[in-house]
């Protein structure tokens, strides 16, 4: 015999009420993926208008902040949209992209890496020294050995963050110091640094950043991207239909493949301008984009495609938690640093194709710009939402302002500035989002 649960004394002149489950103004459709709730591409408009109606903006904050410096300094000075300087945009964008997209795995699970210039410094000091003599390695194992460098730091400063259970603040910060130190011991030891510089001395290092694509492979690569991108999307969607899991409508794929054809071909058509003299002409696109597209694609499959994406973000989001679904939080968070440090890798060889050469009194800066593009981007400081994507388009905000004030022949005190405002707002932005979903 089921007892019934007792009811409230009923009160002279009036009903005794139902008690029901009080239903919010705001459903979980408004919040949940547009592709979740999307039949269609109008439907998929619809539900994604709900989302940023919730708090959840997305990249819209750091486009329109894009588009608002490039009007400015276009207005201050005409020569910023032209192929020319463009170029130059493209290539400084890179290293400030790859540093942000270092920082943003560490970020996702609510960490900061401090260390990551002095580390990318260590690994291109290794790369410029062992294709020079008396070593003279081929640049293929200069650059490896200068990876493997870098990421095994990472991994030993996430080894001493999550096993001895240390604050990644101190540890980075420690890192940060004693890899400068490192870094000088580098220096005093190979016959090539004179002066505190290490000159390039292999071509191929030379040209990541200073070599091109002919206009032709430029639109061959161009067009091959875009049937590949196009493809892609079909096929997961086949698969994932065949499975019984929900997709992305076709209008939206459709939407994608054309933004990526149209950004593709603006892209191509730019860098193959004459940037030279009719005597020397420098037309097509440099080395450095393609190599920044295999890494973006590299990590947006990481983690958004793998078991191990999947953990970071939950890891990030509730930690706790994660480890009690039986994760195992410690290794993830180190193989995190260890990331993060290859990542610091590929930004140094980048830094170093891109200046021709490595000085002892490497760029510092860059340790503050790659938590700020990371963030301006539109990941989290606190963990658990952030992608690929958000330290390149942070990286291109920061390359826009950078190169601005470069042109127009201002101090680095306005550099600065300005990336402190943008900053301030896109962290507003993000504190103000979450707040939103809170009180929803």
């Amino acid at each position: 015999m089921t007892m019934s649960p007792p009811q409230p004394p009923a009160i002279p002149g009036t009903s005794v009420p139902e008690f029901e489950e009080e239903v919010p103004e705001v459903s979980a459709v408004s919040t949940a993926a547009p592709e979740v709730v999307a039949d269609s591409l109008i439907e998929y408009i619809r539900a994604w208008g709900r989302k940023v109606r919730s708090g959840d903006s997305g990249v819209l904050p750091v486009i329109g902040a894009l588009i608002i410096i490039v009007i400015v300094f276009q207005i201050k000075e005409p020569k910023y949209l032209s192929a020319g300087n463009l170029v130059n945009l493209f290539n400084q964008m890179v290293v400030f992209a790859l540093f942000a997209m270092a920082e943003v795995f560490v970020l996702l699970l609510g960490e900061l890496d401090l260390s990551i210039v002095y580390n990318a410094g260590i690994g291109a000091t290794l790369m410029a020294a062992f294709v020079a003599g008396p070593y003279n390695l081929p640049w293929w194992v200069a650059i490896l050995i200068g990876l493997a460098t870098t990421t095994v730091i990472g991994l030993l400063l996430g080894t001493l963050i999550t096993r001895l259970r240390l604050p990644a603040f101190i540890v980075t910060l420690a890192g940060f110091l004693g890899f400068e130190g490192v870094m000088l011991w580098l220096f005093g030891r190979f016959s090539i640094a004179l002066s505190g510089t290490i000159p390039i001395t292999n071509k191929v290092l030379t040209d990541l950043v200073a070599g091109s694509i002919t206009p032709v492979a430029g639109w061959v690569a161009m067009a091959v991207l875009v049937v590949a991108f196009g493809v892609y999307n079909v096929m997961r969607n086949m698969r994932l239909r065949a499975s019984g899991l929900v997709t992305a409508p076709v209008g939206l794929t459709v939407l994608k493949a054309g933004a990526v054809a149209i950004a593709a071909i603006v892209v191509v058509t730019i860098c193959n301008i004459n940037r030279g003299t009719p005597t020397f002409p420098d037309r097509g696109v440099p080395w450095s984009i393609p190599i920044l597209l295999a890494i973006f694609a590299a990590d947006t499959l990481l983690l958004g495609r793998t078991r191990f994406g999947r953990y970071v973000y939950a890891i990030g989001g509730n930690a706790e938690a994660a480890r009690r679904a039986g994760i195992n939080v410690s290794r993830i968070r180190t193989v995190a640093f260890g990331l993060t440090g290859m990542m610091a890798g590929l930004a140094g060889m980048m830094y170093l194709s891109l200046l021709g050469s490595i000085s002892s009194d490497i760029d510092t800066s860059y340790m503050l710009y790659a938590v700020a593009a990371a963030v301006i981007g539109g990941t989290s400081l606190f963990g658990g939402r952030g992608k690929a994507l958000h330290g390149i388009l942070g990286g291109l905000v920061i390359a826009a302002v950078y190169n601005g004030i470069d042109l127009m022949g201002l101090g680095a005190e306005y550099e600065y500035m300005v990336v402190a405002v943008v900053l301030l707002i896109a962290i507003t932005v993000d504190s103000f989002a979450r707040g939103v979903r809170r009180a929803r």
